[in-house]
């Protein structure tokens, strides 16, 4: 059984890679349409319209003027994910998305953080490095 360690983990948008990055998330599913009829003995499903979103936070880095700064709400941008890492035969996510919210913090005992989170707009392509 294979298994990778989170710091094998890459985001990237357009063609780079976002810096600093702490942690990604990527959720997907699908709507599931009732179409069971009047005679039916059983309930019967389809599989509906598919939908995903995700989100990235990462240690605020303005110089990242190619990855983070491109992340503005209302944006659309290509997105790659790679969990595993960029090794040949690793898998990738890739898609466009719409980023929904930004959210930059700091405290008096901590690092300045950022968080992106972004609704697709199309399908994903599920594929390896």
């Amino acid at each position: 059984m294979a298994s990778h360690t989170s710091a094998q983990g890459t985001v990237t948008i357009g063609s780079n890679v976002v810096a600093e990055l702490r942690s990604m998330s990527l959720e997907t599913s699908a709507e599931i349409i009732d179409a069971t009829t009047i005679t039916s003995a059983a309930k019967v499903k389809k599989a509906g319209t598919v939908s995903f979103t995700g989100s990235i936070d990462c240690f605020w880095d303005e110089t990242d003027t190619n990855g983070q700064i491109t992340l503005i709400e209302g944006a659309t941008v290509a997105v790659v994910y790679l969990f595993e890492g960029n090794t040949t035969g690793d898998y990738s996510y890739s898609f466009s998305a719409l980023v929904n919210s930004v959210s930059i913090s700091a405290s008096v005992d901590g690092m300045v953080e950022a968080s992106f989170s972004f609704e697709g707009t199309g399908a994903i392509t599920r594929g390896t490095v």
